[in-house]
């Protein structure tokens, strides 16, 4: 199987470094100028893998799309509109697309899969790629699973059944819209948690935990989808790697944030925390750890003072509304 992963980043890096030892012939594409693919085609590789002989580095959209059966895109999520509209001049709409990125878009509130079929892709074609696991896990040879959902439940069996290694566990979504929506929240979560470790109250990542899934799984009902979602491998399932590891990005922004550090990485939770509220408001859902998240980065609102605030409010029934 011809693979084009489009972006060069850590986790396009790692996609490009699995499905090459996975048997598939792989074309990475980075965009003019990059400094990602510059290192790679350099260096052979980056801080995060050594990529495989055979693997062929390009900054050439259209030569990456007509190369592919299977296109993987691995890009910040609020470039991907523009990208949509860029690659479907060569075609891209024409192939099976797998996005393997987590997060919402910060001024529409769409969804991933949504902005793509906004700019004329064909649902059917389209899957996520989502759920745990750290590249720096994953290349020392420690296995995870994860999860391929859609809209063609035929694609996402194919894409699943072929994807998978010892390495990768994949799990067939029957819910891409809980998918999407867990698993780019999860990184609002993220924040939060590095905040509260930051501030050196680590004990309240538990209550943190059960109450972002409850969160997340009212905001994912209110839009249609299965609110146990929330409780799955997208969401719930990928908040040890997400609230707890040294490999998270958006811990650490949290944690950076609370030190006063400036956090020179991506951080998909910012722009998702963003989304999120938007989203709360259009379909009435309260997000009170959403929010708090939202007032820190864009509010300047004094990042351990709004979490703790949440500990402080009046009790309710656990599994109330």
């Amino acid at each position: 199987m011809n693979v084009s992963v489009f972006g060069c980043g850590r986790w396009g890096s790692f996609i490009t470094w699995y499905l090459s030892g996975n048997g598939c012939k792989v074309t990475e594409w980075g965009r003019k100028g990059s400094k990602s693919l510059a290192v790679l085609k350099e260096n052979g590789g980056n801080e995060y893998v050594e990529l495989r002989k055979g693997v062929t580095l390009t900054d050439d959209l259209g030569a990456a799309v007509k190369f592919a059966d299977i296109a993987v895109v691995s890009i910040k999520s609020q470039a991907l509109r523009e990208f949509a509209k860029s690659a479907k001049i060569f075609g891209l709409d024409k192939i099976p697309v797998v996005l393997c990125m987590k997060g919402i878009e910060e001024d529409t509130g769409k969804r991933l899969t949504e902005v793509m079929i906004e700019e004329g892709y064909d649902k059917d074609r389209l899957a996520v790629w989502i759920g745990p696991g750290h590249i720096q896990e994953f290349t020392a040879g420690k296995p995870n699973c994860m999860v391929i959902d859609g809209y063609n439940k035929e694609l996402v069996r194919s894409l699943a059944d072929s994807l998978r290694s010892n390495l990768i566990r994949f799990y067939y979504g029957d819910d891409v819209i809980g998918s999407e929506v867990g698993a780019a929240a999860k990184n609002v979560m993220g924040i939060a948690a590095g905040i509260l470790d930051g501030g050196g109250f680590k004990t309240l990542k538990g209550p943190l935990m059960a109450r972002g899934a409850r969160e997340v799984a009212r905001l994912i009902k209110a839009m249609g989808g299965n609110e146990l979602s929330a409780y799955g491998l997208c969401h719930l399932g990928d908040y040890e790697t997400t609230l707890f590891s040294e490999f998270s990005n958006n811990r650490r922004y949290g944690e950076e944030l609370y030190l006063g550090k400036k956090f020179t990485k991506l951080a998909e939770g910012v722009s998702t925390a963003k989304a999120m509220k938007l989203l709360g408001e259009r379909y009435g859902v309260d997000l009170p750890i959403t929010l708090a998240v939202y007032r820190i980065i864009y509010e300047n609102a004094e990042p351990l003072g709004e979490l703790l605030a949440l500990f402080s409010r009046s009790a309710k029934t656990e599994f109330s509304e």
